[in-house]
């Protein structure tokens, strides 16, 4: 898989790239993400991708020549599933989002800034518009760091346990059940449950499941609304 980051900002996300799952996942050879810096493809002297709205408004928009130039050369070059565009007024991430992405050979996530961008962009080049939540940033980098990381950690491969990434919260769209180490007791604080110190399978898995249902009733009902267990 390849993923390919267009930002006015690149410092913020080359560090991310190169660290923990993320990391490891380009040094085994699953995944490749490149950050491009949009300045490199304005032909403004001062390196500008912006410029004031028409119709007065505040603000800054991003042009649409720099994103036109760097979106064209990438696809000149392969073949992408999705040019994704980060926006608040997007489709919202979720867990099955970032599994359908996980599954696509190249993607092109655009990161959006100052008040956005022009919207012909987004008529002509953006395949899937995303939010990472009802707020605004200062900018995509963020979004785009997240969904990255989202996508990335559930290739086979990335985790050393898949079975772990396959147990994470929102995968059955349920939320995780409560999860305990060593020392069975501290201090005051209560016993760990005595069916996961059991050894039985069976029940643990059960436990497991009754534990997520409760908890997914209890702090998002959202998620089982239409559903047999709502």
């Amino acid at each position: 898989m390849r993923i390919d980051i267009i930002t006015v900002l690149p410092e913020l996300l080359e560090n991310f790239t190169k660290e923990s799952i993320v990391g490891r996942a380009q040094k085994k050879g699953l995944v490749e993400i490149h950050v491009h810096n949009l300045r490199d493809y304005t032909l403004d002297k001062w390196r500008r991708v912006d410029d004031y709205p028409f119709g007065g408004f505040a603000g800054m928009v991003m042009q649409c020549e720099p994103i036109d130039r760097c979106i064209s050369q990438l696809k000149s070059e392969r073949h992408y599933d999705e040019v994704i565009f980060t926006t608040p007024d997007g489709e919202q991430f979720s867990q099955p989002m970032a599994n359908k992405l996980s599954l696509c050979g190249n993607i092109i996530i655009l990161c959006g800034h100052y008040k956005g961008i022009d919207y012909r962009v987004r008529e002509h080049l953006i395949t899937k518009e995303v939010s990472i939540g009802d707020y605004v940033l200062t900018g995509g980098e963020l979004a785009a760091a997240v969904m990255t990381d989202a996508i990335v950690r559930i290739l086979p491969g990335a985790i050393g346990d898949e079975q772990s990434a396959l147990s994470d919260s929102f995968q059955d769209n349920l939320l995780a059940a409560p999860v305990y180490t060593r020392p069975a007791e501290y201090k005051d604080w209560g016993r760990v449950p005595d069916v996961l110190l059991s050894g039985h399978e069976a029940r643990i898995k059960e436990w497991e499941l009754q534990q997520s249902i409760e908890r997914t009733r209890r702090l998002r009902p959202d998620l089982l609304r239409g559903t047999p267990l709502e």
